[in-house]
């Protein structure tokens, strides 16, 4: 009996807790309680429909890790000022070619059966694109 009493007591507790707000992470702004903003949305191919060659291939191959969802992102975000690949004008196509191949930090190696030759450096030229030292992509 002394136990259920116990019990008894520590659900009520946590119940008042709960009902009480406290520890609640939403903050109120004319009464109305806002949380955390949603995750965007997935980028895909059907919100691209123009996208062709290098575009086209990135978001198929590599939006799922490297766009406003992908774990790639989120790591990267740790680490550089602008984590989404498609908005850095750094990269060259050496770079991302050898990064895909090899892997690079937490991101696995990208086997030829996966993305051919040909796609990597469709692939790897849009996103030197925005490099203005990139020159020819080397």
């Amino acid at each position: 009996m002394r136990v259920f009493g116990f019990l008894g007591l520590a659900a009520a507790a946590l119940s008042l807790a709960a009902c009480s707000g406290s520890g609640d992470d939403t903050t109120q702004t004319d009464g109305a309680k806002q949380g955390p903003p949603p995750m965007p949305e997935p980028i895909t191919l059907s919100q691209r429909p123009d996208a062709t060659g290098g575009e086209k291939l990135y978001v198929e191959k590599c939006m799922m890790c490297h766009g406003p969802n992908g774990m790639g992102t989120g790591l990267l975000a740790r680490r550089m000022d602008v984590p989404l690949l498609e908005e850095r004008d750094d990269l060259t196509v050496d770079y991302v070619t050898q990064a895909a191949r090899m892997g690079i930090g937490n991101m696995p190696a990208i086997p030829r059966g996966e993305v051919s030759d040909e796609q990597l450096e469709q692939i790897a030229q849009y996103l030197a694109s925005k490099n203005p030292d990139a020159g020819d992509g080397a």
